[in-house]
């Protein structure tokens, strides 16, 4: 798989993505336009997705850095976040084990600003495990969970069909499943001979209907800074479903 998530400049815009506040994102002075901070917060967006009672267990893959796997903690009394990134996995333990991290925003060409990232208020870390993995080649004896959550995964897996075919062996019957991709499929994660076909729409859901039910659908866009002047932003397709 692409080794760019293991490079400082992929941790500090994730760091950033994930743990920034607002104004660390979009600071003041710059008149930004409504829709850049509609879309800030998407990790924790996407961890609400799930519904407002408590849950056993949870499961976040592709969790990155790690704040949906600390959202997710807040209604479920243990949960695994799981990401191939050493690197990130390295940067989520440091938090959750009460320690903070010093990154660097990028300005443009040498100019950095420095900031830190801290685990959010009001979580139980004691409830949250990371784990280095392969999201295409979990362990078989990992378990079933009441939720599981994947967002922007699937379209920067190698063979993503492997992930929606373990799928339901990771969730008890009525279990959650939250799903997001921005649909971003490039041959440079993806070969295009593993693209979805006729559309990720379709795919998705001639993939998972046997085994779940489409409970809902919605768009969110996330906004990832990487200058003070250059933001991606996307707009993710967010599907809910639940375990047959």
């Amino acid at each position: 798989m692409v080794r760019i998530y293991e490079t400082d400049k992929l941790l500090s815009e994730y760091l950033l993505f994930h743990y920034g506040t607002h104004k660390d994102v979009l600071p003041d002075g710059t008149a930004w336009p409504a829709g850049m901070h509609d879309a800030l917060d998407f990790a924790v967006r996407t961890a609400r997705v799930f519904p407002g009672d408590d849950a056993a267990s949870g499961l976040d893959l592709g969790c990155a850095v790690g704040r949906s796997t600390f959202e997710m903690a807040r209604s479920c009394r243990h949960v695994v976040g799981i990401d191939f990134s050493e690197t990130f996995i390295q940067a989520a333990t440091t938090l959750r084990d009460g320690g903070s991290l010093t990154y660097h925003r990028l300005e443009e060409a040498a100019v950095h600003t420095p900031l830190a990232a801290f685990a959010p208020a009001g979580i139980d870390r004691g409830r949250v495990d990371f784990r280095h993995g392969d999201a295409m080649d979990l362990p078989a004896d990992l378990g079933l969970f009441d939720r599981v959550h994947a967002a922007n995964l699937l379209c920067r897996l190698p063979h993503p069909q492997r992930l929606l075919d373990r799928l339901p062996s990771l969730l008890w019957p009525g279990g959650h499943l939250v799903l997001a991709t921005p649909c971003t499929w490039l041959a440079g994660f993806t070969p295009p001979s593993e693209w979805p076909v006729p559309d990720t729409r379709t795919w998705l859901t001639q993939s998972l209907s046997a085994s779940f039910e489409l409970l809902d659908t919605r768009e969110e866009p996330f906004l990832i800074r990487e200058t003070a002047r250059k933001f991606q932003w996307s707009l993710s397709w967010v599907t809910h479903w639940r375990r047959r």
